[in-house]
């Protein structure tokens, strides 16, 4: 790939990383450049385009300025034609998690902040000139199925979660993914894996707190013969069997903070040492890290060093409990009977006024997870009827059908509305209780009455720095 075009696109006289990208692309590709100072005044947008179509570019490196990344939409738009047939980076100086889902809406394939790093960079554009070149890449419409047919849901937190997910798939950045047990992190991590220009690498999934604290190294870095007692052959660990693909940390907290010292090194410098071994191995590994816990309480507690959480915290996604998006339970529902109905070769049943009412009255403090298992556990136990019954205790959940009033099915959908209302708000507003209210044309007093009457944690929707 020697021979590939990368145009540097300069819209704001960063000399800085100009020079800085020159230096690590010229020994390897064709450099072209194109610029605009940055108190010019913009050329109109089709001649802009124009430019830099008629120099044919396998890559666009995007050189912005602080204050035109606060404008990236605007300052992208005009390329827009063009991003979408040819790859773009954008170079920036710094930014934040804001920035840079502005920039993917905008259409950029990826993002980098200084300081720039060859181990960083040239991945990067290897990648993406290996995806476009790529004679057999996947339909859009297939690779969207193939990474998102696990993930399912209509309420507006889900929703908000989930429109994200190609977005971060598009780049390459370490994700934090947080939220309670059972409400799928693995199956988005695997999805923001499947659509991105790793997806024909391995995905290597790792719960840090399955392994025991003396074993874990051992797993994550491997060993060299003669490491310890016992090591009579060398061991490569999982960091090498993910090379190219995406390593999942689940229970990232419950990683040792030595661990954590070495972890940092790889996400920071792209190598590690494994124990035992005099030298260090280069390694081209995506990391999202995920929790059950609240991050920023980790970092308190002293169980997640705060430099690591820093260094993952790119991009982070919230995954809502299953009790915040009681709407999808039953498209859940029905989902998993039709899945363990095909596995057990049995026809497909109805779900019953009774069962219904049990399933949507229920809590589930294990979430999606724990649905699934009393929807595969019902199956299991049913007689093969047209019916399902579920066999099943659910705390809190009617043992037995009973008739809603008018009254009180409106109180509970107004009470749905109202908490779907908020929350949609609150995401919107990065948690800032004073915008969402003006937005909502409420008072804030009555608005944060609202928000303690649904017992909304605002905290999960506070934009992260």
């Amino acid at each position: 790939m020697s021979n590939a075009k990368i145009l540097l696109l300069d819209l704001g006289l960063n000399e800085r990383l100009c020079a800085g990208l020159r230096a690590i692309l010229e020994p390897s590709f064709e450099l072209l450049s194109e610029g605009v100072a940055a108190d010019a005044p913009s050329p109109p947008a089709d001649e802009l385009s124009a430019r830099v179509a008629s120099l044919r570019p396998d890559v666009i490196f995007v050189l912005l300025s602080e204050e035109m990344l606060r404008r990236s939409g605007e300052v992208l738009r005009p390329l827009a034609p063009l991003i979408a047939r040819t790859p773009c980076i954008v170079a920036v100086e710094k930014g934040g998690p804001d920035e840079t889902f502005e920039l993917l809406r905008s259409g950029a394939a990826d993002f980098i902040t200084a300081p720039l790093k060859e181990v960083e960079v040239l991945p990067r554009v290897w990648r993406l000139l290996e995806q476009t070149r790529r004679a057999e890449v996947l339909p859009r419409g297939l690779k969207q199925r193939l990474g998102l047919q696990n993930i399912i849901g209509q309420s507006p937190a889900f929703l908000a979660e989930i429109g994200k997910v190609p977005l971060v798939a598009r780049c390459d950045a370490c994700v934090l993914i947080s939220g309670e047990t059972g409400t799928g992190k693995e199956v988005y991590a695997r999805a923001v894996h499947y659509l991105s220009p790793r997806e024909h690498k391995p995905f290597i999934p790792v719960n840090c707190g399955a392994i025991p604290l003396e074993l874990i190294e051992n797993e994550l870095f491997g060993h060299e013969r003669g490491a310890f007692t016992g090591a009579s052959a060398a061991q490569p660990g999982l960091l090498r069997e993910a090379e190219g693909g995406t390593l999942f940390l689940d229970e990232i907290d419950c990683l040792p903070l030595l661990a954590q010292i070495k972890l940092l090194r790889l996400i920071q410098e792209k190598e590690y040492r494994p124990l035992g071994s005099p030298k260090t191995v280069h390694a081209d590994v995506r990391v999202i890290g995920a929790s059950n816990v609240d991050f920023e309480q980790a970092v308190t507690a002293g169980k997640l060093r705060k430099d690591l959480y820093y260094r993952l915290n790119v991009i982070r996604l919230l995954l809502p409990p299953l009790r915040e998006r009681r709407e999808d339970i039953l498209l859940l529902a029905r989902h998993f009977l039709k899945k363990y109905s095909a596995e057990f070769n049995r026809p497909v049943p109805e779900i019953p006024a009774a069962s219904i009412e049990a399933l949507l009255a229920y809590d589930w403090p294990g979430n999606v997870r724990e649905l699934e298992n009393v929807i595969e556990r019902a199956v299991i136990l049913s007689d093969g009827g047209s019916a399902l019954s579920l066999n099943v205790n659910l705390p809190g959940a009617p043992s037995e059908a009973r008739a809603e009033t008018f009254q009180q099915a409106k109180n509970k959908t107004v009470s749905q509305f109202e908490r779907d209302y908020i929350q949609k708000l609150l995401l919107a507003h990065g948690g800032n209780i004073t915008a969402a209210a003006r937005a909502a044309r409420k008072n804030r007093r009555a608005f944060w009455e609202l928000i303690r009457k649904h017992r909304i944690d605002v905290s999960r929707y506070k934009t992260t720095a």
